[in-house]
């Protein structure tokens, strides 16, 4: 199961809205095959590791990260294709929660009269996959929120100005975490305080996750560089009913999806309908990298699941500080995080951490 767990990682950031599986055929101790989901509508991870076993699969082990599909998507089911290869057992790590499998790929491989045996691996399978997990029971992707601060908790120094809190090692720590999802999310002062691209490059390569801006009323330039970075078909902004229907029609001219919602009394627009609409497009994994305002909403409303913090060894004084948009909240009934990891990146440290019931 490690080998069909390291396998399913390769899937990292190219499988959406399907989750990442890996999979081995074992025969008399050896592996005869290995496999991975590579990307959404291809084959899945049992066929190419039932495909590379060939003739062995027949008698043969199976060791798959998330129960088989047994039904008809782009692709057909697995539980036939593991039926007919001749697989004598099946070890999976966890259930698949979609509505269409939950258990009945076990219950149909079953009464095939393959045994089938699940939780092999049940926590690194789980969190491999938490983002999938989260959108099937929740209907939202899952929220990862990145922060940058200086060690007093300043996001920007009195002028607005955030280039460069951290150093080289924390920025390209930021594109790893930008590569493995499949949206990144900004408020429209982000967009205009930095001009971002909001790709993914690691040395020469390039990825284009979803590149989302929460702009209200539309003050977004139709020239900025998120709608030149790349496609910018895969940019959606989200603004509320009433906004300017010139401007709308100036950036999906430009080429952007433009979306809007109805306005709060705030005049934004609610953060879970926008979760919601992504989710629709089959988001798993959404990275948040607002300012404080935009970090602050999410927090406010219960929706980081997982907050990625980088301090820098800086400190500047007045400035912008950290989720200033929470406004006032009592100690006792204060935001509380258990801390996952904390490590090095450079010179600054990294935090991660996640919410405590």
């Amino acid at each position: 199961m490690n080998e069909a767990l390291r396998l399913a990682r390769k899937g990292r950031g190219t499988t959406s809205p399907n989750p990442m599986v890996g999979a081995v055929v074992v025969r008399s101790g050896r592996i005869v095959g290995r496999g991975y989901h590579r990307r959404a509508g291809g084959p899945h991870a049992e066929v190419f590791a039932l495909e590379e076993a060939g003739p062995r699969a027949r008698g043969a082990d199976l060791y798959v990260t998330l129960e088989p599909c047994c039904h008809q998507g782009r692709t057909g089911p697995c539980t036939e294709r593991i039926r007919a290869a001749g697989i004598a057992r099946v070890q999976a790590a966890i259930l698949d929660p979609a509505p269409q499998v939950n258990g009945r790929g076990v219950r149909i491989l079953r009464r095939a009269g393959i045994p089938v045996a699940v939780g092999d691996g049940a926590a690194e399978a789980s969190r491999l996959n938490e983002a999938y997990l989260l959108r099937v029971a929740l209907r939202r992707p899952w929220v990862d929120l990145k922060m940058a601060a200086t060690l007093d908790g300043k996001t920007a120094d009195a002028r607005g100005r955030s280039r460069w809190i951290t150093g080289e090692e924390a920025r390209l720590r930021v594109h790893e975490l930008r590569w493995g999802t499949d949206a990144v999310l900004v408020g429209a002062g982000t967009v205009r305080a930095d001009d971002p691209l909001l790709t993914a490059r690691l040395g020469k390569r390039t990825r284009e996750p979803l590149r989302v801006v929460l702009d209200g009323d539309l003050r977004l330039r139709v020239g900025a560089r998120v709608l030149a970075a790349g496609d910018p078909s895969r940019v959606r902004i989200f603004a509320a009913r009433g906004a300017p229907a010139a401007k709308r029609r100036a950036l999906e001219t430009r080429g952007a999806v433009v979306r809007t919602l109805p306005a709060l009394a705030s005049g934004r627009v609610s953060l879970l309908r926008v979760l919601r609409a992504l989710a629709a497009e089959g988001v798993n994994r959404v990275l948040v990298e607002g300012g404080s305002t935009v970090a602050g909403g999410f927090l406010r409303e219960g929706l980081v699941d997982r907050l990625h913090l980088f301090l820098a060894p800086k400190a500047i004084g007045r400035g912008k500080g950290l989720f200033e948009s929470l406004g006032s909240i009592p100690l006792e009934r204060a935001l509380r995080f258990s801390i996952e990891e904390t490590r090095r990146a450079g010179e600054d440290l990294e935090i991660r951490l996640v919410r405590s019931e």
